[in-house]
């Protein structure tokens, strides 16, 4: 199977890891002239431009205008004019087309710009720059979530470029963490198995989901998982792609399995419904499936599209 890259992957950058140590390469990049930031407030990524509507069967929301090929990109704002929020620094994301590139939090969007949800924006703004944006806040998310200390408890400090915090009291280094979370697409022939939560739009139905837990394999948390949100046991459990999810910090791993057995019912709580659906029902397009930004979409997606091929 071709590697496929889903949103929020292929920023298309050198993240210049080697040089995150090299205190004077970092001096240098920050002062670098062509040097620019993604700007976030709150966790948002801001953008200049005006506004158009996301195609309704994505998100009912505005978002960025596609700008002229020469334009200034409306998501990189010189790193000079950037002023970093009280107690942060600029995190280091990388190095494209020979600029150093960061990302910073600020108090405000500056008179031109405005922050945008990054679901409403990653799907207009291109691969690279979809990847670059929650590359800037995933990092973000992180730092926010690990200014103390959590073997003592004290302030920690940025470092490396901010792909490290370090505890000046008990020299603990902390480094950016990613949740795994496994998300399937259980199929018996030509069904498949979705579920839903109560706090979803009218009729939304998706593939089961859920976190690795310590000390199991990826396939035995696929399995597990299955188990316990749906009361299924499933087999041939089989990779297909991977998405980061920055909200906050998650990688989706996803997979499909085959149906081996049991009765669907929404056994631990977390869904409202679970339930097997043809190909034609999710081809007929009656069903609010997730947004095409998600690898959930992906997944079903691909099994459609198997039934179609043959």
């Amino acid at each position: 199977m071709p590697t496929r890259t889903n949103t929020f992957a292929g920023a298309d950058l050198d993240r210049a890891a080697a040089r995150r140590a090299d205190p004077a390469w970092l001096e240098r990049a920050l002062a670098d002239p062509g040097a620019r930031a993604v700007l976030t407030v709150g966790g948002e990524p801001v953008v200049t431009g005006e506004p158009r509507p996301l195609p309704a069967d994505d998100w009912d929301v505005d978002a960025l205008e596609a700008p002229a090929a020469d334009a200034p990109s409306p998501l990189l704002a010189p790193l000079a004019d950037a002023e970093p929020l009280e107690g942060t620094a600029p995190v280091l994301l990388g190095v494209r087309d020979g600029a150093p590139l960061f990302a910073v939090e600020t108090a405000i969007a500056p008179v031109e710009g405005r922050a945008v949800s990054l679901r409403e924006l990653a799907p207009v703004v291109g691969q690279a720059d979809g990847g670059l944006i929650a590359f800037a806040v995933a990092m973000g998310n992180w730092h926010r979530r690990h200014r103390f200390c959590a073997n003592c408890g004290a302030p920690t400090e940025p470092r490396e470029g901010g792909f490290v915090r370090v505890c000046p009291v008990c020299r603990a280094q902390h480094h950016p963490r990613t949740d795994p979370v496994v998300i399937m697409l259980v199929m018996d022939g030509d069904r498949a198995l979705l579920g839903r939560q109560a706090a979803w739009p009218a009729g939304r139905y998706s593939a089961l989901a859920g976190f690795v837990e310590p000390g199991e394999s990826l396939e035995e948390s696929v399995a597990r998982e299955v188990w316990e949100e749906a009361g299924v046991r499933v087999d041939d459990v089989r990779y297909h792609s991977s998405q980061p999810w920055p909200f906050p910090a998650s990688l989706m791993l996803g997979f499909t399995c085959r149906y081996a057995g049991g009765e669907p019912v929404a056994a631990d709580g977390e869904l409202q419904d679970i339930r097997w659906f043809a190909r034609e029902e999710l081809r007929a397009g009656s069903l609010a499936l997730p947004p095409r930004l998600a690898i959930a979409r992906t997944l079903i997606d691909h099994w459609v599209g198997e039934g179609d091929a043959r």
